[in-house]
């Protein structure tokens, strides 16, 4: 399983928003830079964030983006879930383009489906506050101030 790079910038800028004061605002173009990845990709996650309620956006001069949780609330298992466009890890987990032949006698697709139910359960067993414990290290990795 792979996850999309929506994901990871997803779960990369919560990170990054994690490491900072929560009364402290960081704008985008912070996040791009310390990464190394384009604003435009992260513009599109950091309002999808918001509108799941992971991130508060300020508008306006002086603006910028925070967590809108503490770490703590924040399960890993969920944001994969509402970032993930899909999980069909083979063609016949989608039943609108599945065209395997070997489909309705194929025991493979039950172990894959318990296989991800597995990956996703680990996932909720972390919350981003698990993810922030080498603070120090991760500044410096990310030339953060």
């Amino acid at each position: 399983m792979r996850l999309t790079l929506y994901t990871d910038y997803s779960l990369r800028t919560l990170l990054y928003l994690g490491l900072k004061s929560p009364d402290k605002l960081t704008t985008i173009q912070e996040i791009a830079d310390a990464y190394h990845i384009s604003k435009n990709h992260l513009m599109k996650v950091t309002y999808d964030l918001g509108q799941h309620g992971y991130i508060e956006t300020i508008r306006g001069r002086g603006g910028g983006i925070r967590l809108a949780m503490d770490p703590k609330d924040i399960k890993i298992g969920q944001v994969v879930r509402q970032t993930e466009e899909d999980f069909h890890l083979v063609e016949c987990f989608s039943s609108e383009n599945n065209l395997c032949r070997i489909s309705p006698a194929c025991q493979l697709k039950n172990a894959l489906g318990e296989a991800l139910k597995a990956y996703l359960k680990v996932l909720d067993q972390y919350c981003l506050a698990d993810f922030l414990t080498s603070k120090d290290e991760l500044f410096n990795l990310l030339n953060m101030k």
